[in-house]
């Protein structure tokens, strides 16, 4: 009698599998409990949706909940999870978007293994691994990384469906994107073409079926995905949180507006008007862009001298440029209201947007090898045979491709780790490409055996083209030793079939030019590893450098054109106009913070931006009509995950500010205002508090009305407002009635020039990192002289703390 066969014993572990999820575990995992507390916008959202289920089902920012975050709540009940399982703590919300990395992995294995093979299966399980940006976004709690998975997730039932002919995979696919849907609304909606597309070309059964099963799929698709906004949508707008960055308080406006249309565009409400119109505080006129003159004032002080900022013979962006009549205009300018360039350090619109330099070391350096890999991989189709498999799944894995790739070539406003759509694709392309280039390479015949030579070649220049840029930031050893392997590879490709000794080298030879091709994307991979808390708000891949936001090798004065600009009165230790030449805040939000020859004297240098190690510097010497202190960036290099939050926002606190407003608390629900998120952050992180944040995330959301904060003071609800900074609070009536009719409160009661950086939330753990403020920004970007209160987010000037009692609301 035969023995049985157990299902265990049937199972065969593929040992090259295990050993690269084993390295995207680590490449997702290791050192991310120095996240500090990650991106804690969404962080402090975390710790408002422990404290009840209310909360938790809209995904509120605040305890109190009154505005939510700008994103629909899955992929953050599952970061409230491991919240409630660990605490709060920045590895803890990271920690599911690094194991759904570790999944996104896995699943593209078993999707590609079926049709393609087990090499190609592993080959793109490593590629996937390896893409850069894939690793930077999955070590931060941002939600990109279990959106793919989610994507993968639906891809794979789709197509499993589609092979066994199986209806219930089939619409449970579909409905897995409507899963998407509610991560990142619209963002989900990129692969539909390429489901449809592929399930039209590979489900064999007559078109009535075909047709019927498509539409019960739709249906689910479009339940599951508007399951949650219609709920929320039809709840009453009193008794739930304001839908936070849209501007009706609809999620459906949210989902088709600000994470729709907007991100097209590059219209945003929350950019376009800091502050419902009112500006800045203490910030009028105009400013320098290319060359041009700048007046103006500064937090109350008045620049009386006009003022030019150069460097390598250009211009630079004034902090503040752009910013006329409270509206910021994004990096890249615009024509006539047009945006010609995309936000944050993403290039110029065009269709080789994602081959240029600010985008290129992202999710492209294989892209070249994919591209020709297409050639390889529909030479064989005939009319007879396109319906194959093997055909219908690299239309699937193009039509995946082409409108992410086209989206991310003409879109306004998006960030660089969006592009994490791209690494599936890319990496099921390449892979299922080597593997057919690499049969025609052996078969030795025809101009086919060619393209795997081409393809090596092509791929490492565009490497070379990629690190090139970044001579100075890595040792250039680097760029010389990717430009030997691929000239060796290229010439070893072409010498090794012509002789007939060296055919059984073959393999060899064609798995040195393909680990050569891979040593560029596992580097640039390792950045985010090795400096963790240095872009955690927004990830990227590659290497921290001078060159603004992300590892893009984009213009120094990108990111949100606040590099290369003047500094300011109002904005150094000192009083008076300021002149000369000077790189005010530094280059971008990374760089270095120089201040130049002029009449202030020779400035000094520290290492600004976003690393959270030295700061702003004011310059030495006597400026006119004030006399200077000079202060030297120095800064406070934290460890343990203290120097975070990617932008430096929402890290530090005021702990006598805090100290005041708790202990002068009488009941009220909440502890103070602030005019944004990112400022209320820290101290909801902190304490587990509501802290108002009145206009929503940026500040421009019309969340209250005067009649509504009128009617909110009167109830008890909050005494204490916190204005300054950039941002108004969405009205700038209101902000005026607190000013008219609020109390100062006396700076020397809550103001003081030490932070404590929060390092945990509800967890029973606090941090007593300190920094002192009157020299330098807190985490690069949060603080400077005359900065109180934790003023996180964008706020660059001097803060008030006013307090307004029922009896001040006489109306």
């Amino acid at each position: 009698m035969e023995p049985r066969t157990t299902t265990v014993s049937r199972v065969r572990v593929d040992i090259p599998l295990i050993l690269i999820l084993i390295l995207s575990a680590f490449l997702n995992i290791w050192n991310i409990w120095d996240n500090g507390n990650a991106n804690s916008y969404y962080t402090a959202a975390i710790t408002s949706m422990l404290q009840s289920f209310h909360n938790f089902f809209y995904a509120s920012f605040d305890p109190a909940g009154f505005v939510t975050i700008d994103k629909p709540p899955v992929a953050f009940w599952i970061q409230t999870l491991f919240a409630a399982i660990f605490g709060v703590h920045g590895w803890s919300v990271t920690l599911p978007a690094a194991l759904a990395g570790v999944g996104s992995v896995g699943l593209l294995y078993a999707i590609v293994k079926p049709t393609f093979g087990l090499t190609a299966a592993r080959v793109a399980a490593l590629f996937m691994a390896i893409t850069p940006v894939a690793v930077a976004v999955q070590r931060s709690n941002n939600v990109d990384g279990i959106l793919v998975f989610t994507l993968l997730l639906a891809s794979w039932m789709l197509l499993k469906g589609v092979r066994l002919q199986k209806i219930g995979w089939i619409v449970g696919g579909f409905a897995m994107i409507g899963v998407a849907f509610n991560e990142k609304m619209l963002q989900a909606y990129m692969i539909l073409p390429a489901l449809y597309l592929f399930y039209l070309l590979a489900y064999k059964v007559n078109w009535k079926k075909k047709l019927s099963v498509l539409v019960l799929g739709t249906i689910a698709l479009a339940g599951v995905s508007l399951s949650w906004p219609v709920i929320v949508d039809s709840v009453p707008a009193d008794q739930r949180p304001y839908i936070g960055s849209s501007q009706t308080n609809s999620v459906l406006e949210l989902a088709f507006g600000y994470n729709g249309v907007s991100r097209l565009t590059g219209e945003t409400q929350s950019f376009g008007n800091m502050g419902g119109g009112g500006g800045m505080p203490g910030m009028t006129g105009t400013t320098t862009e290319n060359g041009a003159t700048a007046t103006g004032t500064t937090g109350g002080a008045t620049s009386t001298t006009g003022q030019t900022s150069t460097e390598n013979g250009a211009a630079g962006n004034a902090m503040g440029a752009g910013m006329q009549g409270g509206n910021m205009q994004p990096p890249g300018g615009s024509d006539n209201g047009r945006r010609t360039g995309g936000m944050f350090n993403t290039g110029e619109v065009g269709p080789f947007r994602l081959f240029q330099k600010e985008l290129s070391g992202q999710a492209s350096l294989l892209l070249p090898f994919a591209i020709i890999s297409l050639i390889a991989l529909f030479a064989g189709v005939r009319r007879n045979n396109w319906r194959r498999l093997e055909h219908t799944e690299i239309v699937f894995w193009l039509m995946w491709l082409i409108p992410v790739a086209g989206f991310f070539s003409i879109a306004n406003f998006f960030h660089q780790y969006y592009l994490i759509m791209l690494a599936p694709p890319v990496a099921a392309i390449a892979a299922a490409g080597l593997v057919a280039q690499w049969r025609y390479y052996c078969e030795g015949k025809g101009w086919l055996s060619w393209l795997l030579p081409i393809s090596v070649l092509l791929t490492a220049a565009f490497q070379l083209y990629v690190i090139y840029p970044y001579r100075n930031e890595i040792a250039s050893v680097w760029f010389y030793l990717i430009a030997a392997l691929g000239i060796i590879a290229t010439v070893a490709l072409i010498v090794v079939p012509r002789v007939k000794a060296l055919h059984n080298a073959k393999t060899y030879v064609v798995s040195g030019a393909i680990g050569a091709l891979l040593l560029t994307p596992l580097y640039w991979s390792s950045f985010p590893l090795m400096n963790p808390s240095s872009n955690i708000a927004l990830p990227y891949g590659g290497p921290v450098t001078e060159m603004g936001f992300g590892g893009g090798g984009g213009n120094r004065a990108g990111g949100m054109g606040m590099g290369n600009g003047q500094r300011q009165p109002g904005m150094n230790n000192g009083t008076g106009a300021t002149t000369g030449t000077e790189n005010g805040m530094g280059t971008g939000m990374n760089g270095t913070g120089t201040n130049g020859a002029g009449t202030n004297g020779t400035g000094t240098t520290g290492n600004g931006g976003m690393n959270g190690n030295d700061g702003m510097t004011a310059p030495t010497g006597t400026p006119p009509g004030g006399t200077g202190t000079g202060a030297t960036g120095g800064g406070t290099t934290r460890t343990g995950g203290t120097r975070g939050g990617g932008m430096g926002m929402g890290e530090s606190v005021n702990e006598k500010l805090l100290t005041y407003v708790t202990e002068n608390n009488t009941g009220e629900k909440y502890l103070f205002a602030v005019s944004n998120s990112n400022s209320a952050s820290s101290y909801i992180i902190k304490t587990g508090k509501a802290v108002m944040a009145m206009g929503g995330y940026s500040g421009s959301d019309p969340i209250l009305t005067l009649d509504k904060l009128k009617a909110l003071i009167k109830a008890g609800e909050i005494k204490y407002f916190l204005l300054g900074g950039m941002g108004r609070g969405g009205s700038s009536d209101i902000t005026e009635w607190i000013e008219q009719n609020g109390t100062e409160v006396p700076s020397s009661e809550w103001e003081e020039t030490t932070t404590s950086v929060v390092q945990n939330a509800l967890s029973g753990k606090d941090s007593t990192s300190t920094s002192d403020t009157s020299s330098t920004i807190a985490n690069g970007m949060n603080r400077t002289d005359g900065m109180t209160g934790g003023f996180g987010g964008f706020g660059m000037m001097s803060n008030t703390l006013y307090e307004i009692t029922p009896e001040d609301v006489t109306d």
